[in-house]
């Protein structure tokens, strides 16, 4: 990656979740952005810290790379919706079956920028690793605001599916002027130095 690159992540939104299984299995096996040699899975507790390994070897192994941040939960995974089974046809109390589940562990990334993806260096890469994660996740959305080589670009993933998006640059409460019934503290004819 050339110096003169600039990409960076403004806003970043997740709600995704995916089994912890299907995450291993993604990393085994993906390709990750230039830069990024690996990346390394940590678990502490109920939190997986995904840590970016620098291809460039003169960053300090004390330098903190980008990291992407999930917490672990167990789920009950039905092998069949039992609000279907019990629609599709009529039975007796006595009659009703233990459907066949299991407890699954999940990734869920979930948060703003600060919480999902932190550090700065190789934040970009990471922001690259999380959506191609999105895209294998079945539930949650991803959406962000990025910067590559002074372009802003949309990002929104949805159920695995990347869909249309768009930046729209709307003025901020901080922005805007006081309208003319409010009060001017600075000039006020009232209020003496």
């Amino acid at each position: 990656m050339s110096t003169e690159e600039s990409r960076h992540v403004y806003r970043l939104h997740s709600t995704l979740e995916l089994p912890l299984e299907d995450l291993r299995d993604f990393l085994e096996t993906a390709t990750f952005p230039e830069g990024v040699t690996d990346v390394e899975l940590t678990r502490r507790n109920n939190t997986l810290i995904l840590k970016a390994v620098a291809a460039d070897e003169s960053v300090s192994k004390y330098t903190p790379t980008a990291q992407l941040k999930a917490s672990v939960t167990e789920n009950r995974v039905y092998e069949e919706d039992p609000d279907e089974r019990r629609n599709s046809f009529r039975w007796d109390e006595e009659d009703e079956e233990e459907i066949e589940s299991e407890l699954v562990e999940f990734a869920a990334f979930k948060g703003d920028r600060e919480t999902v993806l932190q550090n700065s260096l190789l934040q970009y890469e990471m922001f690259r690793v999380l959506c191609n994660i999105a895209e294998v996740a079945e539930k949650g959305t991803l959406t962000a605001i990025s910067e590559r080589d002074g372009e802003l670009e949309a990002t929104r993933i949805v159920d695995g599916e990347p869909r249309p998006a768009d930046v729209e640059v709307v003025e901020g409460p901080r922005e805007r002027k006081t309208s003319s019934s409010g009060v001017n503290w600075r000039d006020n004819k009232f209020i003496s130095d």
